[in-house]
């Protein structure tokens, strides 16, 4: 399999309610309950990829451009952008779309580096 056959393979697609226990004193998503999903969903693709024990060991950058109101249907997709000797970068993008209305649009963009590690915890290669 090739390196981008790899990286289509391992995208991780999750759709999500936002309900009202999980949204702020303006009625919309928290901002860490969007990066706790947006981890998750990027250590989905990471692990898809690699097939390894993969770690969060840091955010690159997360821009919120559209504001994400309870009662609003959202799609996570986390997809492998780079892929270095031990370490990955994924990039989470969040959707927004009305549940009663035809289109979305993209909420939140953020990119999450992972390290793969073996079995003593220790940094090993992605690709062998």
């Amino acid at each position: 399999m090739t390196l981008e056959e790899r990286i289509i393979a391992s995208e991780a697609r999750v759709f999500k309610t936002v309900f009202p226990n999980n949204t702020n004193h303006y009625d919309t998503l928290f901002g860490g309950t969007a990066l706790s999903m947006m981890d998750e969903v990027a250590f989905i693709a990471a692990t898809r990829f690699s097939r390894l024990r993969c770690v969060t060991v840091s955010t690159d950058r997360i821009d919120f451009t559209h504001a994400i109101p309870a009662g609003t249907i959202i799609e996570l997709i986390g997809r492998v952008e780079t892929v270095g000797n031990t370490s990955m970068k994924v990039r989470v993008d969040i959707f927004v779309e009305k549940m009663y209305e035809e289109g979305r649009e993209k909420a939140v963009t953020g990119i999450f580096t992972f390290v793969a590690l073996d079995e003593q915890h220790k940094p090993t290669k992605i690709i062998t």
